[in-house]
């Protein structure tokens, strides 16, 4: 099981984007009113720090790998590496350099048409670590912080996120 993670604050950033793409999801007037409804567990797919909680649980099985988006986007050559190793896919630097370029956003986006017809500019609209500091007030950051805190702060899976790098301000 390959469990990719993103930082809580750009899944509801990136989400808010997502539910107002797509007909068959509620839409929103404002951020504030998405961002209540993300705090209160009022969306579909329910609460991303509860998610996060219960993958915690199995962390440290052998069948799992977990990795985060923003890890991804660091250093993407070695995170198609190490995904492919714990695949048991051997890649020759030919196949991980060509599967590392085309799995860059910018490639992703460039053929999302061809993959994902009209939901491909939904799907792939910026695709970049910390947009959340463009849209979150600072009592909506300070709430997110004490419900990370809450849920997934002090697990293994918490650490792993790096809230610290990439989520505060």
């Amino acid at each position: 099981i390959l469990l990719l993670l993103r930082n809580p604050k750009d899944v509801a950033t990136s989400f808010y984007h997502f539910s107002n793409g797509i007909a068959t999801l509620p839409s929103y007037e404002t951020w504030d009113d998405f961002f209540t409804d993300f705090m209160t567990k009022k969306l579909a797919w329910g609460c991303y720090l509860e998610y996060l909680s219960e993958w915690n649980k199995y962390i440290d099985e052998e069948n799992i790998m977990t990795i985060t988006y923003e890890e991804l986007k660091e250093n993407r050559a070695l995170g198609v590496k190490n995904i492919a190793a714990f695949l048991g896919i051997p890649l020759t630097e030919e196949e991980l350099q060509f599967v590392a370029e085309r799995s860059s956003f910018q490639s992703m986006k460039k053929n999302s048409e061809n993959t994902h017809g009209a939901f491909g500019d939904v799907f792939f609209r910026k695709g970049v670590v910390s947009d959340w500091k463009n849209i979150f007030s600072e009592d909506q950051n300070e709430k997110m912080d004490k419900a990370f805190e809450e849920h997934v702060a002090g697990t293994k899976l918490g650490k792993k996120l790096k809230y610290d790098l990439y989520c505060k301000a």
